[in-house]
C-alpha cells in the first residue's frame, strides 16, 4: 500500500469513543485531530514500506499544515481546524517523533524513559483537544490532560503486550520486569500478572486526574473530556475481570459498558 492510501484511509476513521458528547460544532474538529493521530500510528505501526522515510513524507505535509496547503487528505481537512483555533505545531510534531522512535527503540529502561515516550505518544492528543476548547493557556487542565493521557497509554501497553511483542517492542519498563523476576511476556504466569497489576495500578493513578478536567472545564464539556478517562479505567477493569488473560483474546470495555459509562456522565 503507498504512503498516499494509508492517508486516504486513516482520513476516513469514524469518531472516537466520547466524541458524541462533544457539542455538534466542536465534532468536525475532534474528529479531523483524531484522524491525523491515526494517520501518524498507521505509518509507524502498519504501514509495509519504509516507515521512517513515510514519517519524513508526513512531516513535510505537516510543514505545508502550517505555511501552505497540504496535500494529503488528513492534512487537508485538519488545517481548518488549525487555523480556527490557532493550533500549536509542537503536538503534531511530537506525535510523529513518537512514531520515529518505534522504528529505533524496542524497549525502555525505566518508567521515567518510558513516561518521556508518552510525552510524544500521548499527551499532544489531550493537548489538541484542550486546544479545540480555547484551554491550553491553563497550566493545571495540560498538566491533568497529560496525566490522563499518559495513563491511556499506559492500559493500551497493558492490552496490546503480545502485539507489542509480535512488533518487536516492549513496554513495559524493564527495571519494573525485573522487580517482578523478569517474567516471560509470551504466555500467562503469576509474575507477568503481579507485573500487570503494578503497572495498572500506576496507570489508574494518573487516570484519576480526569477529575480535574471534568471540575476545571465544567459542564457537559467537562463531562466529556472526563469521559476519556472512566474509558481508561473500564478498561483496566475488563483486563482484571479476564484475570489478565492477554492471550486468548485483547480484553476491553464492551460497548454497553462504554455506553453506560456515557449515560452516567451525561446525568451526573
Amino acid at each position: 500500500m503507498e504512503v498516499a492510501e494509508v492517508a486516504a484511509r486513516a482520513a476516513g476513521e469514524n469518531f472516537p469513543v466520547g466524541s458524541i458528547l462533544f457539542p455538534r460544532r466542536l465534532r468536525p474538529h475532534v474528529r479531523a485531530l483524531y484522524c491525523y493521530a491515526r494517520l501518524v500510528d498507521e505509518l509507524g505501526d502498519a504501514y509495509d514500506g519504509d516507515r521512517l522515510a513515510a514519517l519524513d513524507e508526513l512531516a513535510g505535509e505537516v510543514e505545508l499544515l502550517f505555511t501552505g496547503r497540504p496535500t494529503w487528505p488528513v492534512l487537508r481537512n485538519v488545517q481548518p481546524t488549525v487555523r480556527e483555533f490557532d493550533l500549536p505545531r509542537e503536538p503534531f510534531d511530537r506525535l510523529i517523533d513518537a512514531n520515529r522512535m518505534d522504528q529505533t527503540v524496542s524497549e525502555y529502561e525505566s518508567w521515567d524513559d518510558l513516561k518521556w515516550y508518552c510525552v510524544h505518544s500521548a499527551d499532544p492528543c489531550g493537548r489538541l483537544v484542550l486546544g479545540v476548547l480555547r484551554r491550553l493557556d491553563d497550566p493545571e487542565l495540560v498538566a491533568a490532560s497529560d496525566s490522563v493521557c499518559t495513563g491511556l497509554q499506559l492500559v493500551n501497553f497493558l492490552q496490546d503486550v503480545p502485539r507489542d511483542l509480535e512488533l518487536g517492542r516492549i513496554y513495559l519498563p524493564a527495571e519494573d520486569r525485573r522487580s517482578f523476576g523478569d517474567p516471560p511476556l509470551d504466555r500467562a504466569n503469576g509474575a507477568l500478572t503481579a507485573l500487570l497489576r503494578f503497572e495498572a495500578e500506576r496507570a489508574a493513578g494518573l487516570l484519576a486526574a480526569a477529575d480535574v478536567l471534568r471540575e476545571g472545564i465544567g459542564g457537559r464539556l467537562g463531562r466529556a473530556v472526563a469521559l476519556f478517562g472512566r474509558g481508561g479505567l473500564a478498561a483496566l477493569d475488563s483486563l482484571e475481570a479476564a484475570g489478565w488473560d492477554l492471550f486468548t483474546q485483547r480484553p476491553r470495555p464492551s460497548r454497553a459498558r462504554l455506553a453506560r459509562e456515557a449515560a452516567l456522565t451525561l446525568v451526573r
